[in-house]
């Protein structure tokens, strides 16, 4: 089971995300994949995820310990919350692991990246991620990071600290929307022991 959850100003049309669903599509697993579009509120993107998850494993009656949570940017922040509250895997693509201050100097009326739909960032939103903020990781071997050196929005080193003892790729160069994910698709998969052979029968 895999849960995608897309970065600020992302969708579900992002190139990670879309190149997930065709793999898993490819795999003959697109009824272990969820991509919802997250609201601009916290809050509201957390429950709405944790509504995924929830119905994802009542689908594939599977325990949630069996899902895998794959966040990008400011997705990798809720992914670390929804991780340690199910108590699954995680997988972070350039995670904002500091997304209250991060985002604090957001707030006001952006437009998404693949709709051009205008949406507000408010300033209790940045509350709303203050209360979800996860000082430190539990069980870091469920946490598979992703950080890109060449990460021209956030600091990859602030990343890897954050996850230290975490299973660990840091990639050399690139950016932070990862144009090279092909290349780490593989060890996503491995990581949320998802087989690459297409099932059949």
């Amino acid at each position: 089971m895999m849960l995608y959850l897309h970065g600020f100003r992302s969708s579900p049309r992002s190139y990670k995300a879309q190149l997930m669903a065709q793999t898993l599509q490819d795999l003959g697993r697109h009824d272990h994949w969820a991509c919802p579009q997250l609201p601009a509120s916290p809050a509201k993107a957390h429950a709405l995820a944790l509504e995924q998850a929830q119905t994802l494993a009542n689908r594939l009656q599977r325990p949630l310990e069996e899902l895998t949570i794959v966040g990008s940017s400011l997705g990798g922040f809720y992914a670390i919350t929804l991780a340690e509250t199910l108590g699954c895997r995680a997988v972070l693509l350039n995670p904002a692991v500091y997304a209250p201050r991060d985002l604090a100097s957001q707030v006001g009326t952006h437009r998404e990246y693949h709709s051009d739909e205008p949406f507000h960032f408010l300033p209790a939103y940045v509350d709303e991620l203050q209360a979800m903020a996860r000082a430190t990781i539990t069980h870091p071997k469920r946490y598979l990071l992703i950080a890109a050196t060449g990460d021209e929005v956030l600091d990859w080193r602030e990343m890897r600290d954050f996850f230290t003892g975490a299973n660990q790729i840091i990639v050399q160069g690139s950016d932070h929307g990862l144009s090279d994910f092909t290349a780490h698709l593989p060890a996503v998969l491995d990581f949320a022991g998802l087989s690459q052979r297409p099932t059949t029968g």
